[in-house]
């Protein structure tokens, strides 16, 4: 594939600042703008909205198209797609597609993409797929915008669109913090993709300084927490960040958000038999939330072929359920998606 730099990799004031030095009139910048964010285009010769020479000489200076799709995966119920996209330099990544239908979900269906950030992820999350794989490298922001781009692209040609977005796919988001955030708010910026803040999810394993960041940021995008653990010794031996940021500076870091934002936190918690999913572990989990504006998201664990663990069994789950809500603190429990196709949460580890 082409190493031009990426169209999608300029903010959209370094785009009108180009298309400027390119000699051309500021409007041909909204133009192009208008192709890449509105109608989906992936071509030169797709943006029609432009002189020829232009369309031409954009070709040669910039890649439009940086995912190569290699293959599709469709859940048995056919409600979630995967996709496995090869990038320029042959390292790969996957990125989720979830339908959820009107009939079963309040108000209009949802379509939420789950996105990656990252090839492969550093943290190392023994029961998480892509930590398992190890660290590959960043994405850039225009790599991660691309991924929006290409199944908004198949969604409005079903007269569908994008509703939801969360970065949840390969790679701890924080980790790539300034690509990410450059990512989300060209998704979020009515001259770009334009999603509202608060359909955009960012989850992190608990990069203290970055949520701290994050919160000085006061955005409105939601913030979600991998947490799984109620004492740092369990904590631990399950996910290695918490050696350097441990449960109590976490939630330190969890209420200095609340405090700036005014909005609560949401915890996932993957329910593993026999660990995690004890009534004792959720008293102990509702005793460290207590008076935090949060929501306890839980799921039984997806399985991955690096981890032994197995997911709760429904009567253990509603049981964590109702000690955590009998305690004050909302949970919910997540019905798991894509569990065939090794597309759910965790399950990410871009294989052909």
């Amino acid at each position: 594939m082409s190493n031009l730099p990426l169209i999608h990799d300029l903010t959209l004031s370094e785009l009108e600042k180009k298309i400027n030095a390119l000699g051309e009139p500021i409007y041909r910048s909204d133009q192009i703008r208008e192709g890449l964010y509105k109608q989906y285009w992936n071509k030169p010769d797709e943006f029609t909205n432009l002189p020829k020479s232009l369309r031409e000489h954009l070709g040669q200076i910039f890649l439009f198209n940086p995912l190569r799709p290699i293959k599709h995966q469709d859940s048995s119920d056919g409600q979630t797609r995967k996709t496995l996209f090869q990038l320029h330099d042959k390292l790969v990544i996957e990125t989720v597609l979830m339908k959820y239908d009107a009939a079963t979900h309040k108000g209009q269906g949802r379509r939420t993409l789950c996105i990656s950030s990252q090839a492969g992820c550093a943290l190392g999350c023994v029961f998480c797929a892509t930590g398992q794989m190890g660290f590959k490298r960043h994405l850039t922001s225009g790599e991660i915008v691309a991924q929006v781009l290409y199944y908004a692209r198949i969604l409005h040609e079903n007269d569908e669109k994008v509703t939801n977005i969360v970065m949840m796919g390969m790679g701890e988001p924080f980790h790539n913090y300034a690509n990410t955030m450059m990512a989300i708010d060209r998704l979020n910026d009515p001259r770009g993709f334009g999603i509202g803040a608060r359909r955009i999810t960012i989850s992190t394993v608990g990069l203290v300084p970055m949520i701290k960041r994050f919160a000085d940021e006061k955005s409105q995008v939601n913030l979600a927490i991998s947490l799984h653990a109620a004492d740092d010794e369990n904590r631990g031996k399950i996910m290695p960040i918490n050696k350097k940021h441990n449960i109590s500076k976490l939630l330190e870091a969890c209420r200095y958000y609340v405090d700036q934002t005014g909005r609560r936190v949401t915890f996932e918690w993957a329910l593993i038999s026999g660990v995690n999913d004890s009534e004792e572990v959720a008293r102990n989990l509702a005793a460290r939330l207590k008076g935090l504006m949060c929501h306890v998201n839980a799921i039984p664990l997806n399985p991955t072929d690096g981890y032994p663990g197995q997911a709760s069994d429904r009567q253990r789950a509603n049981n964590f359920k109702r000690v955590l809500e009998a305690a004050g603190i909302p949970c919910t429990i997540r019905m798991r998606r894509g569990i065939d196709i090794q597309a759910g949460c965790g399950q990410l580890a871009g294989s052909n």
